[in-house]
């Protein structure tokens, strides 16, 4: 059965193994492997995902993770980026647990307390060419709006795809 909750202090590990992992599955044919291992080292190290788990504000919603029998299998947070514009920055999932409605869950419970904070609109931003997010993204109803350097790698040319939805 999964649960899905606000992450405490002793999710820490399991939200970087279960980032990691999906970090890794997702971008090999998309970003050069020292960059993925690099946004690793960066976002998923314990003393970042501690303080993102205890500061919680506006800007960063906190982290919402799905649990079974104890294991962390997805993680997923976001934040507004205007008074009533949200975005999902994150959600991943254990690579060998796509395709149960985990992620379906997780966004939904960070989009239902964007929505408590005020939020009437969410975006979220996906790596061109990503055909594992891009189809789930549309699917739960977010909408392509265009292109723009991606935060991996703008420099070399990297694009991110922005998509939106509308909230009730």
């Amino acid at each position: 059965m999964i649960e899905i909750r606000k992450a405490r202090l002793e999710d820490v590990d399991g939200i970087i193994k279960v980032c990691s992992d999906g970090h890794r599955k997702t971008y090999p044919e998309l970003l050069p492997n020292h960059h993925i291992e690099n946004i690793i080292k960066e976002f998923y190290n314990e003393e970042r995902i501690k303080k993102e788990i205890t500061d919680i504000t506006q800007d960063w919603n906190g982290w919402f993770i799905a649990v079974d029998y104890e294991k962390v299998v997805g993680a997923a947070g976001g934040g507004f980026i205007d008074r009533e514009v949200s975005e999902l920055f994150v959600i991943y999932l254990d690579p060998e647990r796509k395709r149960e409605g985990i992620g379906s869950k997780l966004l939904e419970a960070v989009t239902k307390d964007q929505i408590e904070r005020g939020a009437k609109e969410q975006w979220m931003s996906v790596a061109k060419d990503n055909f594992m997010g891009i189809p789930f993204y549309e699917a739960v109803g977010f909408k392509y709006q265009g292109e723009r350097p991606s935060y991996e790698l703008p420099e070399e040319g990297y694009k991110s795809l922005r998509y939106k939805r509308k909230l009730k």
